[in-house]
């Protein structure tokens, strides 16, 4: 039986009420949860406190708390693994931020480090803000920049997954990267990174 098979078996088994196979899941697309991871931190400061394991096994965890996602298929499934990591990350940032704006008194001079991890933060907050914005005008827009930028999902697994064509997901993707382009260099600047 195909890997691909398996999982969208698996996850309509899940949907219809098999808690168990979501458990035998797991050990499926944990590469590919941990590929996923990868891309997303590689984004991020280096030294930052999460790591791949971490950040596949918070996702996880929030995947298995979710029971309102009605999976479809593979691609379905990694579109949404991506949004939980993207969200895990920019709650890590906001509270980054709060930490650095709190109690303790600001140093006058900072190390290289925590002023690049400072600045990633707020990208990393200013992008999704941004991308909240383009969701109101656009949600599916929204939804390419997140399976192609934030869970590296192909044109063609991006079309699967949002139910459209990949010449859509195309088009999508060079409107949403202008819209964003414009919508955050007011605000940060340089994005770094593919998008």
């Amino acid at each position: 039986m195909d890997g691909d098979v398996d999982i969208t078996g698996l996850l309509l088994a899940w949907r219809a009420g098999e808690q168990q196979a979501f458990d035998r899941l797991f050990p499926l697309v944990y590469d590919e949860l941990r590929a996923i991871a990868a891309r997303q931190l590689g984004r991020e400061h280096h030294g930052h406190t999460l790591d791949t394991t971490a950040l596949v096994h918070e996702a996880y965890f929030r995947l298995v708390d979710n029971t309102r996602v009605v999976w479809s298929d593979r691609s379905h499934f990694y579109a949404i693994a991506s949004q939980a990591m993207h969200r895990i990350l920019v709650d890590y940032a906001r509270r980054y931020r709060a930490a650095k704006r709190g109690g303790a008194p600001a140093r006058v001079e900072l190390g290289e480090t925590e002023l690049a991890a400072e600045s990633r933060a707020d990208t990393l907050i200013a992008l999704d803000e941004a991308l909240d914005r383009l969701a109101a005008l656009d949600v599916r827009l929204s939804r390419v920049v997140e399976c192609r930028f934030f869970g590296g999902l192909t044109e063609e697994e991006t079309a699967e997954a949002l139910g459209v064509t990949a010449r859509t997901v195309r088009r999508d993707w060079t409107k949403a990267k202008g819209w964003l382009h414009h919508a955050l260099s007011d605000r940060v600047g340089d994005l770094g990174g593919p998008l």
